[in-house]
This record gives C-alpha cells, structure tokens and sequence, in this order.
C-alpha cells in the first residue's frame, strides 16, 4: 500500500487530466505539492504535444521558485513522465516524482497514434543518467485503474476509421 498523500494526489492528477480534456486537450495533468507535503503550488494539464502537463509544470516552477526549494518538492502525475518530461524535470531540480501508470500501459492504449508517438524510454533511465537523484517512485497500483479507464476512454474516441 502506498502513502494516502501520494494516492490523494494522484487522483488529483487525473481530475486535471479530465480538465484537459475538456479544454480539448490529451487527458495529462501534473500536480506539484511543497516540501509539506500538503500544499498544492501548481497544477497544469497538457497543452500540446511539445507542452506535455509535466513539462510545462516544471519550467513554470523553475520559474518561480529556487532550485533548493523544489528539490524538496514533489510532481505528481497519473501517467509516467516521458523522456522529454523527465530530462525537464531533472533541470528544474524537482527532487520527488510520484506517477500512478507506466508509460508502457499508456502506449497499449494509443498504439502509434500520430498524436501521442511514445519513445517507450522509462522515466528512470533518464534520471539514472544524471548527477543528481531524483526519487521516483511508480507506478501505483492503487491509482493505475483509474488512469487506465481515463486512459482507454480517451484514446477510443480518437482511433483512425
């Protein structure tokens, strides 16, 4: 079983991916919670295709807060970070990544739709090959069949005729 806090957040995830959709946007959203654990600084649902939730998240927040204070914070998302979003939140320092599906899965809903093209390179390799370690931790079983069922849902209304 996985920490409550990291469940609850998660779930938040998913709530900003649903808002994404309605936005007319893929169903990604990130949440980043401070050092406390408990307030929520940021959330951010997926813009486009280069402007994944995650990475957009992490440049406003490097942005807007000190590399030392990020480090202590933690990004949530339902979905693992791609590798553009992982080699992002590295820059930004964000110290902790809690995500609740594999990209693995992901990919098993969107096969090779043009407009999700995954590179199928974990999140981990990425933050293997740095100087500095970030804790990852994912997927979360508690949280993966609620993302999955999002997920399925969406890329269903999007499969070619």
């Amino acid at each position: 079983m996985n920490n409550p806090t990291d469940i609850k957040f998660l779930k938040m995830s998913n709530e900003v991916g649903k808002r994404a959709i309605t936005l007319g946007k893929h169903p990604f959203g990130a949440v980043l919670v401070a050092p406390d654990r408990e307030t929520v600084l940021l959330t951010q649902c997926n813009i486009d295709s280069v402007n994944h939730a995650e990475s957009t998240l992490a440049r406003i927040a490097a942005s807007n807060f000190s590399a030392e204070y990020l480090w202590n914070c933690t990004l949530y998302t339902a979905v693992e970070p791609c590798c553009m979003c992982a080699g992002t939140i590295y820059w930004a320092n964000i110290g902790r990544v809690v995500y609740g599906m594999s990209e693995a899965r992901l990919l098993e809903c969107t096969g090779n739709h043009d407009e999700n093209p995954t590179m199928s390179v974990p999140a981990a390799y990425i933050f293997e090959h740095g100087q500095k370690r970030i804790e990852l931790t994912g997927p979360v079983a508690e949280i993966e069949e609620e993302t999955l069922e999002l997920q399925q849902a969406f890329w269903a209304t999007r499969r070619k005729a």
